[in-house]
């Protein structure tokens, strides 16, 4: 099953169960942040439940294997089924995260990306290095949206917000290029393939990296958005 196909009842579910000693507290963090880059839900303190599809359980097998080594301990039961009652909450509670993510990208595309078009327009910043810089900023927005894709195997609603969002970056993005090639190109040309093809809008269920995690440990989403781009004078 992946995050295009319907939902259905034919898969189990790997729920871990561990401890961890509370000092140092990275150790803590660290199985946390694994959990939550696989997309696991937690449904109280160290306690995370995953989907067995696809690779998700040996994934998590092998997380699961280094508690021991920070000097703490697990259980991994492999539950084959759920209440029906159970099962609509634990998926309503899937989709919940990943619409909480796709949110997420959504505010990067609209108070970042946006603006920052926005301001280079107003100051007139039109040269080739600034539009690659523009143009890697929206790479960096379309990788997290494929990692957030790769864990989203219940179809959160939220998907299709971000692929429109990410047509009106991609536009944004045009109109900038082609104001600078307007303003430019008589002086310079900017060197061959430094502005790659435009990629596609929604890549789904394919593995971007991984992203690093943003929060502590108490159920806010890890994946922190695209790096902080320098300031520019």
């Amino acid at each position: 099953m992946t995050a295009t196909e319907p939902f259905t009842a034919t898969f189990g579910w790997s729920v871990l169960v561990y401890r961890v000693p509370s000092e140092p507290a990275s150790k803590r963090v660290a199985v946390w942040r694994d959990l939550k880059r696989l997309g696991g839900l937690y449904l109280q303190q160290c306690v995370c439940i995953l989907p067995r599809i696809g690779h998700l359980a040996e994934e998590l097998g092998r997380i699961a294997a280094k508690i021991p080594g920070m000097g703490g301990e697990y259980t991994l039961f492999e539950v084959p089924t759920l209440r029906d009652e159970e099962r609509e909450r634990i998926v309503a509670s899937f989709r919940a995260l990943r619409n909480k993510e796709y949110d997420e990208i959504v505010e990067e595309c609209e108070t970042k990306f946006l603006k920052e078009v926005e301001f280079e327009h107003f100051r007139q910043n039109y040269s080739f290095e600034e539009a690659e810089e523009i143009r890697q900023d929206l790479e960096k927005i379309r990788r997290w949206f494929a990692q957030v894709q790769e864990r989203d195997w219940f179809a959160a609603e939220g998907r299709q917000q971000v692929a429109e969002w990410l047509e009106r970056c991609q536009e944004a993005l045009g109109g900038f290029e082609e104001e600078v090639y307007q303003r430019r190109a008589s002086d310079e040309e900017p060197e061959e393939g430094s502005w790659p093809r435009r990629p596609s809008l929604t890549v789904i269920g394919e593995a971007g990296p991984r992203a690093p995690e943003r929060d502590e440990p108490g159920g806010a989403e890890p994946d922190r958005r695209p790096g902080e781009r320098k300031s520019r004078g």
